[in-house]
């Protein structure tokens, strides 16, 4: 097979060779017959169309003469070559230098003789008309390749683009050139007034927003893509529900941030997700990161198989680190994560580490054999109403399970916890939990030399678990949309924007703060209910089911007493946070009654700071 392959290859390359060459010898042929031409039609017209006995055998050879001159200018320059791609900018003005050149040289031959063969305007007219001549075959050319490149229209979709900024260009040149391609551009459509009437590979725009409808009946288009770059919610709303009202389907083209690291593609185009309809500025954009601190770094995420862990992942391989180690007890996940991140998941290499964080003793060797300098701390437990149910759990994975990360870390350069904004006066045992990890990570950077910080963020869309994943499972089983209050309200960021705060603070963060993104205006939950209901093939009713134990009706990204201090960006808050010896944390007990666990996790969070006790951070109790 390898052999058959490898046979097979040659074979395609020899036949691309022959077309080359077929190719390159049709337009030394065309460009030959244009100076000809050129020549021939520069003198009849010098002669008022009335040629003087013999002019035209002169004007054949000398035309003859400056097509091989031209031929020969053209090889130094190697014209020929393929240097640059047919019909291109940088090809037109290769060919134009090259007939100045070459037209230049035929008149200084004609100059001096007083007995020319040809008038001495000819070098210049028939040279103009040569290039377009020359230019013109090369056009044809292009202009017929490209037809051969678009999708066919058999097979294709046809579709309206809505957007000719950079991104829709983008799109529509890649939909033009694909010719097995799934959608067939018909139209566009653009807001803007000095776009109307413009064609891009013979597809025109339209209209406006206020012309779908009509553009849809006048092409048949039975899809229309929105291709706006970071348009705001409420545009993409109102494009998709003037799309629907014609029949026509509706996707999306994902937002520039999401498209930096490759040209855009007819690959990118996507179903409408919620994220593209909240009603909340996404910040990503504006927060620029440099994440060469961590290119060459030995990097240990930990919960590295889940939404935030896994996505960690793929943004730090981006910064191309040392060493990549990714921790996690989800054997099932870490198997998910490999298969993303290298497109196989053989769990053969040393970059997976199956691990518990409440086995202290193999925590601290995994650290001390390892040897990490940046750790991103993501591992926990993290449902609210679970947690409130099992404080215990809380207690050996969130609280004990970080305390036995930051034991191993003395050597550590930055240490990343992840919150969440339930820390902030917290009343759960979510909240209590993470606002313990917080102040233990503070406690450390007192300790130790290297930097520990945590970040603090809202609820992540389309994170395992999360209100989105919960709404779409209900949907598909046919069940009614539950939601706890009319009026909650959560801030909501994607994936995106979390790992990209946790990067901003292993970039700008400092020892012992918690570090909080600017998330704009909290969403309203029963309103992502309604967007996803009237995403719904069918009719989807929503039910209130009231508060649970722990839940708060609006949440906060900041404690009572924490100051707002924005020293390094505007939409990054870095507040103070006290820290808590262990020896405190060391006195919990999961086995206790739930509500007596609860009961001592408020008071870890409420209690004054605690002198610190040298060593204290090694304390446990013999239970851990």
């Amino acid at each position: 097979m390898p052999q058959d392959t490898a046979s097979s290859e040659r074979t395609e390359q020899r036949s691309r060779r022959a077309r080359a060459r077929r190719r390159t010898a049709g337009f030394l042929a065309t460009d030959a017959t244009a100076w000809v031409g050129g020549f021939v039609a520069a003198v009849w017209t010098r002669y008022e169309f009335q040629l003087p006995p013999g002019q035209l055998s002169r004007a054949t050879i000398i035309g003859v003469g400056a097509a091989v001159m031209y031929v020969a200018v053209a090889a130094l320059r190697r014209l020929y070559t393929g240097r640059h791609p047919l019909g291109s900018l940088q090809e037109v003005q290769g060919v134009a230098g090259t007939t100045v050149t070459t037209a230049g040289i035929v008149l200084l031959g004609l100059l001096p003789s007083a007995d020319r063969p040809v008038p001495a305007s000819t070098p210049l007219v028939g040279g103009a008309l040569a290039l377009l001549f020359m230019l013109g075959a090369r056009f044809a050319y292009r202009h017929r390749r490209d037809l051969a490149m678009r999708p066919d229209v058999r097979f294709s979709t046809p579709v309206l683009l809505f957007g000719l900024g950079d991104a829709g260009q983008g799109l529509l040149r890649a939909m033009l050139s694909d010719p097995r391609g799934r959608y067939l551009p018909v139209g566009a459509l653009d807001d803007d007034p000095d776009k109307r009437d413009l064609r891009i590979g013979g597809v025109r725009v339209l209209g406006g927003r206020g012309d779908i409808a009509a553009a849809v009946r006048r092409t048949g288009a039975t899809t229309v893509i929105f291709s706006v770059a970071n348009a705001d919610a409420a545009l993409i709303r109102e494009i998709r529900e003037a799309t629907l009202q014609t029949g026509a389907a509706f996707k999306v083209l994902p937002p520039v941030r999401d498209l930096v690291d490759h040209r855009i593609t007819v690959t990118d185009v996507r179903d409408v997700q919620i994220s593209d309809l909240l009603g909340r500025r996404q910040v990503v954009g504006d927060l620029s990161l440099r994440t060469n601190g961590l290119t060459g770094r030995r990097i240990l995420v930990t919960g590295a198989g889940g939404s935030i862990g896994s996505e960690l992942c793929r943004q730090v391989m981006k910064a191309d680190p040392g060493e990549l180690m990714m921790l996690d007890r989800d054997e099932s996940a870490l198997h998910g994560l490999q298969m993303s991140l290298a497109g196989r998941a053989l769990l053969d290499g040393p970059e997976l580490i199956l691990a518990d964080l409440r086995d202290d003793e193999g925590i601290r060797r995994i650290i001390r054999e390892r040897r990490p300098e940046i750790i991103f701390h993501a591992a926990a437990l993290k449902h609210l109403t679970l947690l409130q149910r099992h404080p215990g759990e809380a207690v050996k994975t969130n609280v004990w399970g970080t305390l036995s990360v930051l034991d191993a870390c003395a050597d550590v350069a930055k240490f990343v916890n992840i919150s969440t904004d339930k820390a902030a006066d917290p009343i759960s045992v979510l909240g209590y939990s993470k606002r313990i990890t917080e102040r233990l990570t503070a406690h450390a950077a007192t300790r130790f030399p290297g930097t520990f910080l945590s970040v603090r963020f809202g609820n992540v869309l389309s994170s395992r678990g999360s209100v989105v994943t919960a709404f779409q499972r209900q949907i598909e089983a046919g069940k009614p949309l539950t939601v706890t209050h009319p009026e909650v309200t959560r801030y909501l960021m994607t994936v995106q924007e979390a790992v990209h705060l946790v990067l901003q603070a292993a970039e700008i963060g400092r020892d012992g703060e918690a570090l909080v993104l600017d998330m704009g205006e909290p969403v309203r939950i029963a309103d992502l209910a309604r967007q996803m209901a009237e995403q719904a093939d069918s009719s989807v009713p929503i039910v209130y089911t009231g508060l649970r134990p722990g839940e708060k009706l609006h949440e906060d990204l900041l404690g009572t007493g924490e100051i707002d201090t924005r020293p390094f960006h505007p939409l990054v808050s870095h507040v103070a946070v006290p820290p808590l010896d262990p020896m405190e944390v060391s006195g919990l007990d999961p086995y206790a009654d739930p509500a007596v666990v609860v009961e001592q996790l408020a008071l870890l969070c409420a209690q004054p700071v605690t002198p610190l006790v040298d060593g204290a951070l090694d304390v446990r109790l013999s239970s851990h």
